[in-house]
């Protein structure tokens, strides 16, 4: 099927957003544009994180998770690995780059990154075994082959990567031949994340971003011959001279090609935050009512195609793993996303990767500099963190049911953590009553459920439950929902 616009464009997309406002599906979301909440990879969110947490924390953390590891009572752990080289830096990044043309930097970052494996397999102990590994960046193919392959031996000699472990690597389709999708397959990677943003050509030059050499197409055909397991492709709406109508077309050539999951991201314009964005006049920003379109017109293009809503901004086919995972109740979320098995522990490593151990999260320090010299010292390279409190570890098993499942059982929250919900959270029932009425929500007698329409509110909805961001929201701190 091919991808058509809900309707007709033309030069008033607010004409078409107050036709638009009237389906049922969206409803009360455009009074939402403003609102701000975060994105809930983890709770407390990572600017609540504290420079007291350092380096000896985290490692008190590892060794008590080694008791567990010795008694092979501990879930296999997944490890994320930061690579934060580009040759160019687009302009609306938001992520911790390098840019550089130099390869001859990679090699001492890969030794900073070994040093911080053996000190991370020093604390757990025997060697941990691995269930999921990501690599992220800047972008991981800016490494040659033979650096990704060394990569993944100083992996392997330090943790246990399990056979059927699942292994993604984030990819610009401007670094991907077909040579190179076969080296990272004989790596064991099996999923590629591959970040498009837009095909039109206009807005590419307005980020800073050359075509892809090689068609989406052919990389996508090169992908499957080789028998990668899945193909994620992110797009992104609300950037600098996009259109209504070029983000139909890209939606509907990405369509085309069938990818097994597809990501349909926000543009969000923090120029104070993010350096890169500076160089994007915001006056070629589309406005809001445009951005709801884009947004909207993806969506039901994306329900056309038969993609099953996996939460937030993310979709996949019926038959992939995380659509499984979601319709028999069994989806999770860390701090990379949304994931079909369960990693109670997430190893962060390299530069600015942020972690899960135990009841509480670990961040890297955010430069070259910081993180290589902590490593020379001997140093784990931690520079914040944060202890979880026993109202964090509850709140969080609400925001993480809302967000995975889309409803939160009283009685499963208050047997697991001692409580009696309506009492403990009788403020926030109360708010409930109101976002019910919106129709984002069903409040049952035993349980909070999302509408079709709340499925796509969820951080506003999750928002209610969190302790910090309620205490001072008036700050405005978190980049808008639409």
């Amino acid at each position: 099927m091919n991808f058509k616009p809900m309707r007709p464009s033309h030069n008033k997309p607010e004409l078409d957003l107050m036709q638009f406002q009237q389906a049922p599906d969206y409803s009360g979301l455009f009074d939402d544009v403003e609102a701000s909440s975060p994105r809930y990879a983890s709770y407390p969110t990572a600017d609540r994180f504290v420079e007291a947490y350092r380096g000896d924390d985290y490692r008190l953390a590892l060794t008590q998770r080694s008791t567990c590891g010795a008694a092979g009572a501990c879930a296999p752990l997944g490890i994320y690995i930061h690579l934060p080289f580009c040759q160019t830096v687009c302009h609306h990044c938001a992520c911790r780059v390098i840019e550089t043309r130099d390869p001859e930097m990679v090699s001492p970052y890969l030794d900073a990154l070994e040093r911080e494996m053996v000190l991370v397999a020093d604390a757990l102990g025997e060697p941990a075994r691995v269930s999921h590994l990501q690599l992220g960046g800047g972008t991981p193919t800016f490494l040659s082959d033979a650096e990704l392959a060394r990569l993944m031996g100083s992996l392997h000699r330090h943790f246990k990567v399990l056979p059927d472990a699942d292994l993604t690597i984030a990819v610009d389709p401007r670094t991907v031949t077909r040579q190179r999708l076969r080296h990272l397959a004989s790596l064991g990677f099996q999923r590629l994340s591959v970040g498009v943003q837009e095909l039109d050509p206009r807005v590419l030059q307005a980020l800073n971003r050359n075509p892809a050499p090689t068609p989406l197409a052919a990389l996508m055909d090169d992908a499957r011959a080789i028998g990668f397991l899945s193909v994620n492709i992110d797009l992104v709406y609300g950037l600098p001279l996009q259109t209504v109508e070029c983000f139909a077309r890209t939606v509907g050539q990405v369509l085309a090609l069938a990818p097994h999951r597809l990501g349909l991201h926000a543009y969000a314009h923090q120029p104070g935050r993010n350096r890169p964005q500076r160089q994007i006049d915001s006056d070629d920003l589309p406005g809001d009512p445009a951005r709801l379109i884009m947004r909207a017109q993806a969506q039901r293009a994306l329900q056309e195609h038969g993609y099953d809503h996996i939460g937030l901004d993310h979709y996949a086919q019926p038959q992939d793993a995380l659509a499984l995972a979601r319709r028999q109740g069994r989806l999770h979320r860390n701090l990379q996303g949304y994931t079909a098995v369960a990693e109670p522990d997430l190893i962060g490593l390299g530069l600015s990767a942020v972690g899960r151990i135990g009841p509480g999260y670990v961040q890297n320090a955010p430069t070259l500099t910081a993180y290589s010299d902590l490593l020379l010292r001997g140093e784990l390279p931690v520079v914040k963190g944060l202890s979880l409190n026993r109202d964090d570890l509850l709140r969080r098993s609400v925001i993480m049911a809302l967000m995975c499942h889309g409803r939160v059982s009283f009685e499963s929250i208050a047997l697991a953590h001692l409580i009696d919900f309506r009492r403990y959270f009788a403020n926030e029932i109360e708010q409930m009553e109101l976002l019910a009425d919106r129709g984002w929500l069903t409040l049952q007698p035993d349980a909070v459920v999302l509408t079709p329409q709340g499925e796509y509110a969820v951080r506003q909805v999750a928002a209610v439950f969190d302790r910090h961001l309620q205490a001072d929201r008036a700050r405005g701190r978190y980049s808008r929902v639409i």
